[in-house]
Order: C-alpha cells, then sequence, then structure tokens
C-alpha cells in the first residue's frame, strides 16, 4: 500500500505523483528497488524562494525518516564481516591461474618481455578504470551483475551479458582445477608417473633426458641417447607431454572425435565442484573466512620455486628472454589483442563478479583506494609468476639443447608440462609436486569463487524477497554448479581439450569482454553521466577520484577497447591446437555462437524495451534511462538536500527532491 510522507506545511507545495499504475518491485538480493519510473519516489519540485531554504532541513529530516520507515520490511543485503574479507576475496580472484598459467603462456606466444609493454598501457588506460567503475557500481547500486543496471534500465542487458559470460567461465575454469586435482593425486607415490618412460602410456619415442651436443647440426646422423641419434631426438617426446596428451588427455585426432570419458578425470572434476558448492553455499560470510588461506598461500609457494628456480643452468637464459622485448612483435596486433584480453581477464572486468563482491560492502567504504590496491597487487603477481614459469623454461631449454620458445608447448599445458618437469628435480619430488599442484588448486579454487557467487548472486537479484525460501541460495548454487558439472562432460573425453579452447578462445575472453567494458563506459559516462557517477562515488568515499577516471570512462577507455574489438575482427585467425590441428567450419560455428550469444543481449534487450514502451522516441528514452533507485539510497542521500540534487536526472539549482515513502 502507497502512503505519502505527512511533511509539514512548508513541504505542502509538493505534488506527488499520482499512483495510478501498480507499483514496481524489484529485488536486489537482499532490499527491494522502489521504481521511480512507476511510484514516484524521486519527486523534483521548483524552489518556493528563500522560504524553501529555511523549510529544507525541516524536510531532510522528514526524509530521514522516510528513508527509514521505506526499508522495513524486507531484508536487508548481507554486508561483509569486515572489510579485509573484500580485499583478500578479490586478492584471492586476483592470485589465479590467470597470473600463473595465462600471463605467462601469452607472453612465451608474444615473443617474452614485449607483451609487458602493450600490458602495462591497457593497465593505466583501460584495467584500473574499468576496475573501479564495477566494484564502486556494485557499492553504490547494492546489487548484483543485472539490478545494478537499474541505474540505466535501457541498458539492462549488459547484466544478462555478463551473465552468460561468467556461466561459461565458470564452466571451462574449472576443468583447470580437475587436471590439477588429478596431478595432486598422482603425486602421492614414490616414483611421479610423469618422471620416467617406463609406463603403459608411454610411446617408443619417449626420452627421458636430451643431450645438449644435439646442438651441433653436423651431430645429426651420429648416435648420442642409447640407440637414438640427433635425427631421432628431434623427433622425441618428454615423459612430461606424454603424460599429459596420452594419459591425462588422452587426446583424439580432432573435434570430430570426442572418443571416451576419462573416468578418472570425471570424478576429479566432481570432487572439485563439490568443494566449490560447500566454500560458496552459505554466501560471502564463509567464503570471506575460506579465502584468507587460500589467497596467501600461494604467496609461499610461489616464492619457494622462484628461489629453486633461479638456481637451476639455464634460469638466466630463461628470465633474461623474459625481461628483454622484442620489438617487432609490437607490429603485430595480436599482442595488443592478447594484452588486453589478458587485462580483462585476470581483472575479472565485464563477468559481473566485481559488482557482486562490491554490493556486500559498505554503502562508505573507500572502494577507490581499495581499486588501485588489488590492480597492483594483480598485475604485480602476474609479472612475479613470470619470473618462475621462465627461469624453469630456460632451464629445461638448456636441457634439452634446444630454443626456450620451443620448450613447453602451448595452451594450458605449459602448466601442466613445465612446472611438473620442475619438481621432478627437485629433491623429495613427490613432497613438492604434492605442494604445488595443492597451490594449483587453490588459486583456481578462489577464484572460482567469485565466479559462481557473481553468478549466483545475479540470478537471486532477479526474486523479489517476498519469494523468500530459506534455502534459496543453497539451492540456487546446487543447480549452478549441477548445470555446469553436466556441461563439463564435454571436456573429460578424448576430444575434450578441443571443446575446452573454443569456450577459451570464444566465450569468456577476446572480443566478448572488449564489447562489454566498451558498453559499460558508454552507459555509465554518456548515459547515466560521468560527472553525475564521480558525484554518486564523492557521496561514498567522501572525496572526488582523480579526473583521469573520468576522462577514461568517457573517451580514451571505450577507444581503446573498440580499437582491440577491431584489430580482433581484421585480423581473426581460426582457432589451432598446438599450431597444428585447424578446427573444422562447423566448429568455428559453435565457436561465434558462444560468443555472440552473450555480444547479442545488448543490442537486442535495448531494442525490445524500446519497443515495448509507449509514447515519442524521446519520451521512451528518457523514461527507460530513468534510474530505479532502493531504500538504501533514501537512508544515505537523504539528509544532504543540497547535494542531492546531482541524483535527479536534469536537476539544477533551483530544485530540490522530496521522497516518497512505500510501507
Amino acid at each position: 500500500m502507497m502512503e505519502k510522507q505527512v511533511l509539514p506545511s512548508s513541504c505542502s507545495l509538493v505534488h506527488l505523483e499520482e499512483t495510478k499504475k501498480a507499483s514496481g518491485h524489484e529485488s536486489n538480493g537482499g532490499g527491494t528497488y522502489l521504481s521511480a519510473s512507476l511510484n514516484g519516489s524521486l519527486i523534483l519540485l521548483p524552489q518556493a524562494g528563500a522560504a524553501s531554504n529555511a523549510a529544507s532541513g525541516v524536510c531532510a529530516g522528514q526524509d530521514k525518516k522516510a528513508a527509514m520507515e521505506a526499508g522495513q520490511g524486507y531484508q536487508e543485503r548481507e554486508t561483509w564481516t569486515r572489510q579485509m574479507d573484500f580485499i583478500m576475496s578479490c586478492v584471492g580472484f586476483a592470485v589465479g591461474l590467470g597470473n600463473v598459467w595465462r600471463f605467462p603462456y601469452l607472453c612465451y606466444k608474444n615473443g617474452g618481455g614485449v607483451f609487458l609493454i602493450p600490458y602495462l598501457l591497457i593497465v593505466f588506460v583501460g584495467g584500473i578504470p574499468i576496475f573501479f567503475l564495477e566494484i564502486a557500481l556494485g557499492q553504490f547500486m547494492k546489487a548484483g551483475s543485472i539490478n545494478v543496471w537499474n541505474i540505466a534500465p535501457l541498458f539492462k542487458g549488459l547484466g544478462y551479458a555478463s551473465m552468460v559470460i561468467v556461466f561459461f567461465c565458470n564452466t571451462y575454469y574449472i576443468m583447470v582445477l580437475a587436471w590439477g586435482f588429478y596431478y595432486l593425486i598422482k603425486s602421492f607415490s614414490a616414483t611421479l608417473p610423469w618422471s620416467s618412460c617406463d609406463n603403459i602410456w608411454n610411446t617408443p619415442m619417449c626420452i627421458e633426458t636430451y643431450h645438449q651436443d644435439c646442438k651441433n647440426a653436423s651431430l645429426a646422423n651420429v648416435t648420442i641417447s642409447g640407440n637414438m641419434t640427433c635425427a631421432e631426438l628431434a623427433d622425441a617426446r618428454s615423459p612430461i607431454i606424454e603424460f599429459w596428451e596420452n594419459k591425462v588427455l588422452n587426446i583424439s585426432s580432432g573435434l570430430n572425435e570426442p572418443g571416451q570419458f576419462n573416468w578418472e578425470v570425471t570424478l576429479c572434476l566432481m570432487a572439485v565442484w563439490v568443494m566449490v558448492y560447500f566454500c560458496v553455499w552459505k554466501g560471502v560470510k564463509s567464503t570471506g573466512k575460506i579465502v584468507y588461506f587460500t589467497a596467501t598461500f600461494p604467496y609461499v609457494v610461489l616464492i619457494i620455486l622462484l628461489v629453486r628456480g633461479v638456481t637451476l643452468p639455464g634460469a638466466y637464459d630463461g628470465i633474461m628472454y623474459y625481461i628483454k622485448p622484442d620489438w617487432s612483435k609490437l607490429e603485430e596486433a595480436q599482442v595488443w589483442i592478447d594484452a588486453g584480453t589478458q587485462i580483462f581477464f585476470s581483472y575479472a572486468i565485464g563477468l559481473g563478479a566485481l559488482t557482486a563482491l562490491g554490493s556486500y560492502n559498505r554503502f562508505n567504504n573507500d572502494c577507490y583506494k581499495d581499486a588501485f590496491i588489488l590492480a597492483l597487487i594483480n598485475s604485480g603477481t602476474s609479472f612475479f609468476a613470470g619470473f618462475v614459469v621462465f627461469s624453469i623454461l630456460g632451464f629445461m631449454a638448456a636441457e634439452q639443447g634446444v630454443d626456450i620458445s620451443q620448450v613447453a608447448e602451448s595452451g594450458p599445458g605449459l602448466a601442466f608440462i613445465a612446472y611438473p618437469k620442475a619438481v621432478t628435480l627437485m629433491p623429495v619430488a613427490p613432497l613438492w609436486a604434492a605442494l604445488f599442484f595443492f597451490m594449483l588448486l587453490l588459486l583456481g579454487l578462489d577464484s572460482q569463487f567469485v565466479g559462481v557467487e557473481g553468478f549466483v548472486t545475479g540470478i537471486l537479484d532477479l526474486f523479489p524477497g517476498r519469494h523468500y525460501h530459506r534455502y534459496k541460495r543453497e539451492i540456487a548454487v546446487a543447480i549452478c554448479c549441477l548445470l555446469c558439472f553436466i556441461i563439463d562432460l564435454s571436456m573429460v573425453t578424448q576430444g575434450g581439450m578441443y571443446v575446452f579452447q573454443l569456450f577459451d578462445y570464444y566465450s569468456a575472453s577476446g572480443m566478448t569482454l572488449l564489447w562489454q567494458a566498451f558498453w559499460e563506459c558508454i552507459v555509465v559516462a554518456w548515459v547515466y553521466g560521468a560527472d553525475r557517477f564521480m558525484d554518486d562515488i564523492a557521496r561514498m568515499i567522501g572525496y572526488r577520484p582523480f579526473p583521469w577516471m573520468k576522462w577514461c570512462w568517457s573517451f580514451i577507455t571505450p577507444c581503446v577497447c573498440m580499437g582491440i574489438f577491431l584489430f580482433h575482427l581484421v585480423n581473426y585467425k581460426p582457432l589451432t591446437y598446438n599450431n597444428v590441428y585447424v578446427y573444422p567450419w562447423w566448429g568455428e560455428v559453435i565457436g561465434w555462437c558462444l560468443a555472440l550469444s552473450s555480444m547479442l543481449c545488448i543490442p537486442v534487450s535495448v531494442l525490445y524495451k524500446l519497443v515495448r514502451a509507449k509514447g515519442t522516441i524521446r519520451e521512451r528514452w528518457a523514461h527507460l534511462t530513468t534510474p530505479v533507485w532502493g531504500p538504501h539510497h533514501l537512508e544515505y542521500m537523504a539528509p544532504d538536500m543540497k547535494s542531492l540534487t546531482s541524483l535527479s536526472p536534469g536537476s539544477d539549482d533551483n530544485k530540490v527532491i522530496i521522497f516518497e515513502s512505500v510501507m
């Protein structure tokens, strides 16, 4: 039932909007949004001279009371137990597989250290501004990835697009955890199964060590190792590679040959999903505690591995390969595309996870400072992990007598080839192997927590508070995990690696994240208003951020995103596996369907809302871009009537805002 707040006579000039239409309530997961466009919760009024200024304090007091009453009867959104829970959750996501697997792989793929140049450049013009935007937006709107776009309801398709992306990411990302868990189990043996060629999955071309004399081409037909010549050694395979491809993947010849299930990996996948479920099912109260361990322990292991790595022969050459840039690579568009992709992937930009984490913050939390701290930790970890990886790659290159670029195969195999080789060279190898893969599991788990948390938060936000169920969250998390597990079954077959690469290449990286980030900047900076959002941030944290953020949102970041996006289209290359297998045309069609399933959410939803609305185009636009505020906005913003004018579109100095409460 709608009741008008009783205002003093000085406020009686207010004409409250008729509530002819049914009041619209949209849940934000904990509270309930009050639709300004339907119930007139925000009313613009001409100021009645100086007298109204005198009465403004009285009105403000009434509005404060009204705001407090407005939220009664609705479940409040839970918050972090302490702010460090939020920091550690974000750090846990920053220290993910993208840092120790994807980033070193991209460096290797793009010629080493030259990748750091576009990477750092895009960090400052794209990564940090959007990272801060998403955290601040979630904290300001107190909503997940969908309802956060009530700030401009016409573009709510951005929320649906991020949900599609994070769902795909949750689906394929966990496969790396399943492989890591499989390696962890195999580490509990006296002799590591990937350290020798005496296993049933090994081929006659398996050889445990390479001889450096084969660097000399004149020795091609000279017997060097056992009965094998240097020419034959060129085609020889390491037991680590054979364990990865013949035992773990049991890979088939192509996407059209799915083959049989690997039941051992399937059980590992099931176990990992069970772990994810019981870490997420109770919400941020429990997840915020778990990440204290999962976020800090990997650093300890990385430091130990670095100390061991730099003491190996050839480590110096590997590190120099990592640091020294090959300037000619800067001319290749793919290097810039991979840099932008890595930024958005490792920063979780466009996935909706940051908005979900930020929505559990206190309204007055200093998210501006948090954004810079987290960005520094994120990129710093990537750079640090590169030294660990390349010190090991340098050693492997020296041992095998080949160039560093030929040591490891591309793709996720880098983490499951280079690192296992490193631990076999250490004393008490099974102990080091178990320690490393336990770290790998933790690295991925806390990243997976954030992804699943972001997806479930967005889903629960769609259900109003009146649809309360005691185990609503537990059921939602269970359905999410089960659905992803069913899709994952296609990745534990012999052709599973080809399916995995389809998801990785198309669904949750590259152009989809660039497209998402571009529209986020456009909507906030040009539809809602960059200056207006800066005012909102100042209201939360107590000061205005540096203008660089506003300039990035308005001009620089959208141009960077669209530039890399267009480069990606112009320089598009068919997907390959190990630079040998080329995907069939129907495989690429499946990949493009995965990409377009999220990208089309934005234009389709905009057109649908505009067509369904009534009035002229201008009236439809004005109606659909009017923000929908929540009860927490009334509570925090009502006391300051003068500065509150910035919250209303088209307001100026001769207008004030009066709130109507909803009982």
